[in-house]
């Protein structure tokens, strides 16, 4: 496999890779004529991935962003075609959380304008004074890996520290010893130094801009090392200059390079995108992003992905023989129930009820959809082609189980209404068995071709199935029966080692059976 290195990342990441694959590193050559080249790609911020690139790269399995933000990756494009897109969210973490800490005394302290002034020979004291951050409010929008750091050291020099994100839960904020606030505009009033650590939404795009700023305390200053389009770049001159705001420090801008009225601004401090620009985050980054590619291209846990359930390594060991089997008992509930699915339920029993069952509802909806949509399905867009053909997925966690230790259950609706099977594993090796269909109970293990026959019970009816299958040179393998009551319904499985003949398919189905089905997992 082939993996492209669009920008430049440190040589231990690049070597890594080399040890395992083919790599090019190409900075120069127009992204649209190689792309379709390779399984991989790993880019930083300057490399925009648009859908029109991501459509071209017919053999792409993987993303990397050597960095945190994602915003130059087209997220829905890559997961709509099956791509893992990673990151490496905790290698600029130090790096960005100091930069901001610098960034504040140097707004505080006026120390760029005063470097400036003493190398033109300008001795401006008393111009230049500025105050102290003992005691102040610094008010954190956005509460994430960087928030946390830049408010840990924020109390370190005294000041007094509030946040605001409505997706941490209150006992992060505890832990840090930050105060939470409710809304943005009440962190907005409060805060003497605002800085931004939001991630680049639709919604948070334009985050401050004049009503924001309006909500702001005089002569209050404002510091983004997340994302330049967060801020309104108007409403913040404009702000600065009628003396709203007394000052910005801002190391990202809405175009970068940056070229702007901002610049302009005695009281804006400025760096060329630097937060994430040190040797120790660049080295993190280029190592750990390598280290994710390798995983999606070796089959291993991508523990950064943006776009799929990543669980924890040791429910991931417990999940593993159960993530198989949710793909195919989708597969065969979704056979059963006829037509395209409304609506699928996964729900895990038993002491599985108790890990992270994400990866098993993604499988589930990859069996799913397996052989039933042109593209490739996996579990990256099988999510995505739940949503956009409607079907409502549900995800159930019981801590019984009744038969078994463990138990996955699919439920299916479709044309024929509501199918329900389900199933465990056995043994050390976590052999797949299926343990209910249709209604019934049934001990049998999955295999590659499945035939389910639903018939009267009466004698003679597994004698006159062997001897069909042996007429048309189709060998069983595994076989198992269940009945509702005697001379009731009653409900036949069985694998064979090779796919149902064509001659088969029509003597069992003009047997005079119910209904049978020929399922190929």
């Amino acid at each position: 496999m082939r993996v492209l290195v669009r920008e430049q990342i440190a040589e231990a990441g690049v070597a890594l890779l080399r040890e395992r694959f083919d790599v090019d590193v190409d900075t120069t050559t127009p992204l649209e004529e190689i792309i379709d080249r390779y399984e991989a790609i790993i880019v930083r911020s300057a490399t925009r991935l648009t859908a029109d690139l991501i459509d071209r790269a017919a053999r792409l399995k993987v993303i990397g962003r050597a960095g945190v933000g994602m915003d130059n990756v087209d997220l829905a494009a890559a997961t709509r075609r099956g791509i893992v897109v990673a990151n490496a969210p905790e290698s600029t973490v130090v790096s960005a959380a100091e930069h901001t800490i610098g960034l504040v005394a140097a707004l505080a302290r006026n120390i760029p304008q005063a470097h400036a002034s003493l190398k033109q020979h300008r001795w401006e004291r008393s111009r230049w004074s500025g105050f102290e951050l003992d005691g102040k409010t610094l008010a954190i929008i956005g509460f994430g890996r960087i928030g946390q750091q830049v408010g840990r050291r924020a109390l370190g020099l005294g000041m007094r520290v509030v946040a605001f994100d409505p997706f941490v839960g209150d006992e992060r904020f505890r832990d840090s010893g930050v105060e939470r606030v409710e809304t943005l505009e009440d962190a907005l009033a409060v805060g003497d130094i605002v800085t931004l650590h939001s991630p680049l939404t639709d919604e948070t795009r334009g985050l401050i801009g004049r009503e924001a700023i309006a909500s702001m305390k005089d002569g209050a200053r404002l510091v983004n090392v997340a994302r330049g389009a967060l801020v309104d770049e108007q409403a913040l001159v404009e702000a600065i200059e009628s003396g709203k705001l007394a000052g910005a420090a801002l190391d990202v801008f809405p175009a970068e390079p940056y070229d702007g009225p901002l610049l302009e601004l005695d009281g804006v401090v400025v760096t060329p995108h630097l937060a994430a620009s040190t040797e120790e985050a660049q080295d993190r980054a280029g190592l750990i992003i390598a280290e994710q590619v390798c995983a999606a291209l070796e089959g291993g846990v991508v523990s950064t992905a943006v776009n799929i359930p990543v669980v924890d390594q040791a429910d991931l060991e417990v999940l593993g023989p159960f993530i198989p089997l949710a793909r195919m008992l989708a597969r065969v509930g979704v056979e059963l129930a006829e037509g395209w699915p409304t609506h699928i339920a996964v729900a895990a029993h038993g002491p599985l009820s108790e890990y992270d069952t994400r990866l098993l509802t993604v499988a589930a909806l990859n069996g799913a959809f397996e052989g039933r949509v042109e593209q490739v399905v996996n579990v990256v867009n099988a999510p995505v082609l739940a949503a956009e053909r409607g079907i409502e997925v549900v995800e159930e966690r019981f801590r019984a189980s009744r038969d078994y230790t463990n138990t996955v259950e699919v439920r299916v609706v479709g044309e024929r209404g509501e199918v329900d099977v389900s199933g465990t594993t056995i043994g050390p090796e976590g052999r797949l068995f299926l343990a209910s269909a249709l209604g019934f109970g049934i001990d049998i293990e999955l295999g590659e071709h499945m035939i389910f026959i639903v018939y009267d019970d009466r004698p003679g009816v597994i004698g006159l199935v062997g001897g069909l299958c042996g007429e048309d040179g189709v060998n069983i393998a595994n076989m198992a029966v269940s009945r509702s009551k005697a001379h009731g319904k009653a409900l036949m499985v069985f694998s064979v080692d090779t796919p149902a003949t064509p001659e088969l398919e029509a003597h069992l189905g003009g047997a005079g059976f119910d209904d049978v089905r020929f399922i190929d997992l």
